[in-house]
């Protein structure tokens, strides 16, 4: 199982060195798969993972490979916003192209993870 877990930390090399470490711990011995996307601040999360963006992830979850019309379809939405959607979401990571040149999600499973905490 791949999941993907999308997190706010303003250290990201230290949450790339983590992720890095996770995943080769995950391939030798065969559990789950965790793949960190870090964002350094709420405001680059939400201009990055926009609710249309967030739309896309889950009309994309578990469904398979898709084509561009399909997915703007079944969103409701023209294609070329949901092309501009998709092309950031290929460059984050979040969906890939598939030899045929169709849409997926790679992950069984997207999760948010950030806490709110007062300042100390």
């Amino acid at each position: 199982m791949k999941t993907a877990v999308i997190e706010i930390n303003p250290d990201w090399k230290a949450a790339l060195r983590a992720g890095a470490k996770g995943i080769r711990q995950a391939a030798k011995s065969g559990r789950t798969q965790q793949f960190t996307f870090s964002y350094a601040s709420p405001e680059l999360l939400f201009s990055e993972i926009s609710p249309k963006r967030w739309g896309v992830l889950e009309a994309m979850s578990g469904a398979g490979e898709m084509s561009l019309r399909e997915l703007a379809r079944r969103l409701e939405r023209d294609v070329k916003s949901v092309h501009r959607d998709v092309h950031a979401l290929l460059e984050t990571g979040l969906l890939e192209k598939t030899e045929s040149g169709k849409i997926v999600c790679p992950f069984d499973k997207v999760r948010v993870d950030f806490t709110l905490a007062q300042a100390a």
